[in-house]
């Protein structure tokens, strides 16, 4: 809390500090600052949960892909109609590679592949470049974050069940916490440690999630968290405006990928 202080009394009074903090931080993080993120592109994105953002007024990143085409039934996924509606609506849509693809133990030439399939189709559809990446089960290495940093992508999710420290965690290697049936007192716990310039991001699948029952959020759990945050005034955003307090090119500049720290979820 003391390096935010100083952060925002020099700011106030003009002065651009040579602290690495004030370089990587615009100003200062707000406390009771949230992202929430959206996996694999489940229907229910679409139909339940982003209505219910909206009322709210919260932000949010939704990760696509598409999955390969023997899953049990493809109506359980947006198509890309309704995908782009989600940009269309003003939420972050972002690259989750095009088969959900365990990109770690992929060569460049195919992360590659995995990667711009997912641009092509967004350009196609007139909703612009990702800025964001998520990793498809936690699955990275050194050469998916040389192949990130190729194509100017500037945030990058993982998981790893802890807080996300601006001047300590790389922008490639974003910690998150994951949402499922099971873990709610997990949940409402982390989001008590958003402060002290710390961001909480989550990590959610489907609400509901018909296919991958063991990463399901009910819609009436995820109904509670909608109902905490906006009782608690919480600041709910996606990623990519996170670059309103946030340089990411600085900090990918200063901060080196530490991959000892909890990743995976």
């Amino acid at each position: 809390m003391r390096e935010v202080f100083l952060v925002s009394l020099l700011f106030s009074l003009g002065f651009s500090p040579g602290l690495s903090q004030a370089q990587i931080l615009k100003k200062p993080i707000p406390d009771k600052t949230v992202v929430l993120t959206f996996d694999d592109a489940p229907a229910s994105h679409y139909a339940h949960v982003a209505p219910l953002l909206m009322e709210r007024g919260f932000g949010a990143t939704f990760f696509v892909c598409e999955f390969p085409p023997n899953h049990a039934d493809s109506s359980k996924y947006m198509n890309w109609r309704q995908m782009q509606a989600l940009d269309r609506m003003g939420f972050e849509v972002a690259n989750h590679t095009h088969t959900h693809a365990p990109v770690g133990k992929l060569s460049k030439d195919e992360i590659l592949s995995q990667i711009e399939y997912i641009e092509g189709k967004m350009d196609s559809l007139d909703m612009g470049s990702p800025v964001s990446f998520a990793y498809p089960g936690y699955s990275m290495s050194e050469t998916v974050l040389d192949v990130l940093g190729e194509k100017e992508y500037r945030i990058a999710r993982a998981g790893g069940s802890r807080v996300y420290d601006p001047l300590n965690d790389h922008p490639y290697l974003l910690p998150s916490w994951a949402t499922d049936d099971t873990n709610e007192e997990v949940i409402f716990d982390a989001l008590k440690k958003a402060k002290d310039g710390k961001v909480v991001i989550l990590t959610l699948h489907g609400v509901p999630d018909l296919e991958h029952p063991w990463v399901n959020t009910s819609p009436e759990l995820f109904g509670r968290y909608l109902d905490y945050l906006s009782e608690n005034d919480f600041v709910v955003l996606s990623l990519v405006d996170l670059e309103e307090f946030i340089d990411f090119e600085e900090a990918a500049r200063q901060l080196s990928p530490d991959f000892s720290r909890p990743l995976k979820n």
